[in-house]
């Protein structure tokens, strides 16, 4: 007699904006069904379905991840952002903020996934990760500029139906900046506690 078929249903804790959330899902239910269908976080946008389009980004780990592509169980025990938990209570991020300022949608629908792509290339350059555009591979080299072209390549998974393209380089370049204001801030800060202990 052949063994039972297991369940294909699991109990996961999923992680995200920093509260845990538990439920039971179908093994194959995506991590994009589970955050639209069942947690009602509706800000992460269904658009291909299959991994082409960067509708549905989120963050894994702080590292970019297209959401109908990963598995809900797979996600468990990893710290999941959405676009609702991208701002600071009520204070935006500097992505969505640049977002705002210069125009980088038009109908809105791909914008989630743009401004979580987004966030994530800020910090992925900023850690010196090249990309197919990056001329100097070498490891002392630092980040690259981030060019328009070095922005373009590294949104390259996120399609605008609007063509809003051009704006969104440039909100993605006016974030990267003040990013990059606020980190010389922040080791400038550091030095001068240092400083401070060491007198």
């Amino acid at each position: 007699m052949a063994p039972a078929p297991s369940s294909t249903y699991s109990a996961v804790t999923l992680n995200i904006n920093g509260e845990k959330h538990t439920l039971t899902v179908d093994h194959r239910t995506t991590l994009l069904d589970a955050l639209r269908e069942r947690l009602d976080l509706t800000g992460t946008k269904k658009g291909c379905d299959q991994g082409q389009c960067g509708a549905c980004t989120v963050l894994l780990d702080k590292r970019r991840a297209v959401a109908c592509l990963q598995l809900a169980v797979a996600a468990e025990g990893r710290e999941i952002t959405t676009i609702e938990g991208i701002a600071e209570g009520e204070e935006l991020h500097p992505v969505q903020q640049a977002f705002l300022d210069l125009d980088g949608f038009q109908c809105g629908y791909c914008t989630p996934g743009q401004i979580c792509s987004a966030v994530a290339v800020i910090e992925e350059h900023a850690a010196g990760w090249p990309s197919a555009v990056t001329g100097d591979l070498s490891p002392d080299a630092g980040p690259p500029p981030l060019t328009a072209d070095e922005v373009r390549e590294r949104m390259s998974g996120n399609l605008c139906r609007c063509g809003a393209y051009v704006s969104i380089v440039q909100a993605v370049e006016r974030a990267a900046g003040i990013h990059a204001e606020a980190v010389r801030a922040d080791e400038s800060t550091q030095d001068g506690k240092r400083e401070g202990a060491a007198a």
